[in-house]
């Protein structure tokens, strides 16, 4: 993976390893994503577009492009800037990014395997995410620490029950580049609601847990803010 592609991967992602740091930043963290919040439309707006442009000539100069009556690059990463830039009303961004590169013999078939790549990406992302909130839910109590142990190896479990969860995605991006021997390489962008995500995460975690859900399930739902 190229240094452009691995700095957009590294751009979209939501959180850390679940750690003791990440429950020391989470206050910090949720400032600077108030503090965004706050910002303008207009410099939301401008900032997205700025990021876009410069995105877009690095990409074309490395090969890529757009299939037939797609938007243009530029368009599709200013959508996908200005969707990664919002945010709700506790700061907290209101979109999961996730993006996929694969190479095929066909463009369908290169496609097909990175929109599944991405749902991987981002079912990992929701991992990470929910296994941070459940374990700083100790410290107010919200979940005993044998609960709290129960959930995470439900979630560290449920990878592809997250995937299979989710529902209908849609690429904000997508691009491609011949490749030799006739190949075509193919790199796609997810954007998920936040909530749908953590809806995805529980109906993966409930069908992991079976019964053992039913005393977890208003617990869990209050933690995620469902």
């Amino acid at each position: 993976m190229n240094k452009t592609i691995l700095s957009l991967v590294c751009a979209v992602a939501i959180g850390s390893v679940a750690s003791p740091i990440y429950a020391d930043n989470i206050t910090d963290r949720q400032k600077e994503r108030k503090e965004l919040a706050k910002a303008s439309k207009k410099q939301l707006n401008e900032k997205a577009t700025k990021q876009a442009r410069k995105e877009a000539k690095n990409l074309q100069k490395q090969g890529w492009t757009v299939a037939p009556g797609a938007l243009p690059i530029e368009k599709q990463l200013d959508r996908s800037y200005l969707m990664q830039y919002e945010f709700d009303n506790d700061g907290y961004q209101t979109y999961i990014m996730a993006e996929g590169m694969s190479v095929g013999g066909s463009y369908d078939a290169a496609k097909m395997q990175a929109l599944e790549l991405a749902k991987q990406n981002l079912a990992g992302q929701i991992q990470t995410e929910i296994t941070a909130l459940v374990e700083n839910s100790v410290s107010n109590e919200q979940l005993t620490e044998g609960e709290v142990a129960t959930v995470t190896r439900s979630v560290l479990a449920s990878k592809n029950l997250i995937s299979q969860s989710l529902g209908r995605v849609i690429p904000v991006v997508e691009l491609y580049r011949p490749t030799e021997k006739n190949n075509k390489e193919v790199l796609v962008r997810l954007a998920y609601n936040t909530l749908n995500a953590k809806r995805a995460a529980i109906k993966a975690i409930e069908q992991d847990l079976g019964e053992r859900a039913d005393s977890l399930h208003v617990k869990l739902n209050k933690i995620l803010g469902l």
